[in-house]
């Protein structure tokens, strides 16, 4: 008898360690301790407004419709830097002016050329694409004073070496080439000598741009009498609807909206008091800080966004 408890023992020993090494393999693919066992990829894209998507998805050549429908969508550059950050085997696109070590990200090369200030303006790194601006109509403006410091704003943001340099400190790429001092460019905007604290000069459109943007109004307002101003940055699609289209004149219109990417051939900017590149930028893939990968292909690119390469270590 003692015989046969013993077996019966060893027998449900043996059970439970089958069982338990089962249980372990099952959590294959889960992420532990900021590490995972599995190597499937998750995809992250942009929403279908989004400037960055379609400067992206045109450089890889993915077309309408082949885009993975396992794809995760997020609601902006932000988003898109944070998600990938929090996911081991995440990978998705994001603007070079991305904060990449404070979101544990990493950025790829793209056809062996890293994302350069230097590489986008000698053309080499081929996945770039502008930062635009459009404003409101001449005339179409709260105030007079508004419309000048909208000019002066631009002007700063777009000429001075001063706003220039802003630009570049914040991811941006531009040519000094042709830039000149504030001070020269001030003295056309008389508006700039008086107080401006009851004036908000109201943005919206891209988020890749937000940063840019948000670090210029912050250098302009104590050289425009504390001039005010609010963001609303919701994506490119957006930004000619708020200033000139069927937006501009409700609850969210803005005087100037942002566009990472060239305006299309229906986003009519003609009627505009003014519009134009700020600077250069570079999309560039991201994945997870500790992500083996350094470098990607179009042709990777492609094939890991359309959904026929689902694995890492697949070749």
């Amino acid at each position: 008898m003692k015989k046969i408890l013993s077996l019966f023992i060893v027998a449900i020993l043996a059970l439970s360690l089958v069982a338990c090494q089962g249980a372990q393999t099952s959590t294959e693919g889960t992420e532990t301790g900021g590490t995972t066992t599995s190597s499937t990829i998750n995809v992250y894209t942009r929403d279908s407004s989004s400037g960055t998507r379609e400067a992206f998805e045109d450089a890889i050549g993915l077309g309408e419709g082949e885009l993975t429908s396992a794809a995760s969508e997020v609601s902006s550059n932000g988003d898109m830097a944070t998600r990938v950050g929090q996911d081991v085997n995440g990978i998705g696109y994001a603007s070079l002016t991305t904060d990449f070590e404070a979101n544990n990200v990493k950025p790829l090369s793209f056809e062996g050329v890293e994302p350069t200030s230097e590489t986008v303006l000698d053309g080499s790194y081929k996945m770039q694409r502008p930062f635009n601006y459009v404003t409101r109509a001449d005339g179409d403006y709260e105030s007079d004073d508004k419309q000048q410091l909208v000019e002066a704003f631009i002007a700063y943001m777009t000429q001075s070496q001063e706003g220039l340099t802003v630009v570049q400190e914040n991811g941006g790429i531009v040519d000094m080439t042709n830039a000149v001092a504030w001070s020269e460019l001030a003295a056309n905007y008389p508006v700039l000598n008086q107080d401006n604290s009851g004036i908000t000069i109201r943005t919206g459109g891209s988020t890749s741009v937000e940063k840019v943007v948000s670090a210029c109004l912050q250098a302009f307002q104590p050289l425009a009498g504390n001039v005010d101003y609010a963001m609303a940055q919701t994506g490119s699609g957006d930004a000619v609807p708020r200033t000139l289209g069927s937006e501009k004149d409700g609850a969210n219109a803005i005087d100037i909206g942002f566009a990472s990417r060239a305006f299309n051939d229906d986003e009519d900017v003609t009627g505009a008091l003014e519009s134009g590149e700020i600077c250069k930028d570079a999309v560039v893939v991201i994945v997870e800080a500790n992500n083996a990968m350094t470098d990607i292909t179009k042709q990777v690119a492609y094939d890991i966004f359309s959904g026929t390469k689902t694995s890492f270590d697949a070749e």
